[in-house]
């Protein structure tokens, strides 16, 4: 099966379209696999060093792959409760990545995750893990209706409402 587009928030700093300082990016999850990919191509405004982007974008960009595989994998929207970003090598600016997140283990309270910050050759520039929390069910009912309704990710939506968990 092809991989499905994640929904957004209208204000996130990773996906949200109604963000004026976000990164608009997509996230895309293999229905069958719970692979989370983020294509992303940092731009200039987004250095740390002049040249080499910010860290912290890195970060922030492998913590939204991570934290969508975690919500996938629970049918219940999570919070990162930890998170461990290693950087290999620096990033340049306009250099195309994509990020990598799937599931290592998982329990009822903590879903463990792994992720990878790769070029289009498949170097690694950076690799992270954390660990997730599922929200309350009726804080992540509440996040599932502020999400856009789009026609491109209602696929998704539709798979990951399935199974989501109303009672604790």
């Amino acid at each position: 099966m092809p991989t499905l587009e994640l929904p957004h928030t209208p204000g996130c700093l990773v996906c949200g379209p109604g963000n004026p300082y976000g990164l608009k990016l997509s996230s895309h999850v293999d229905p069958d696999t719970g692979l989370v990919t983020i294509p992303f191509k940092p731009e200039a405004h987004q250095i740390g060093f002049e040249g080499i982007v910010h860290g912290g974008l890195l970060a922030t960009v492998v913590d939204e792959a991570m934290v969508w595989a975690a919500t996938w994998n629970q049918r219940r929207f999570c919070v990162c409760g930890d998170l461990s970003v290693r950087f290999r090598s620096p990033v340049s600016v306009g250099m195309r990545l994509n990020v990598e997140a799937r599931v290592e283990y998982s329990r009822p309270k903590i879903v463990a995750v792994a992720a990878t910050v790769r070029t289009p050759n498949g170097a690694i520039v950076a690799a992270g893990e954390g660990k997730y929390v599922p929200m309350p069910p009726e804080q992540s009912e509440r996040v599932m209706r502020t999400l856009i309704d789009e026609p491109n990710t209602h696929a998704a939506v539709a798979l990951l409402t399935r199974g989501i968990v109303t009672e604790s």
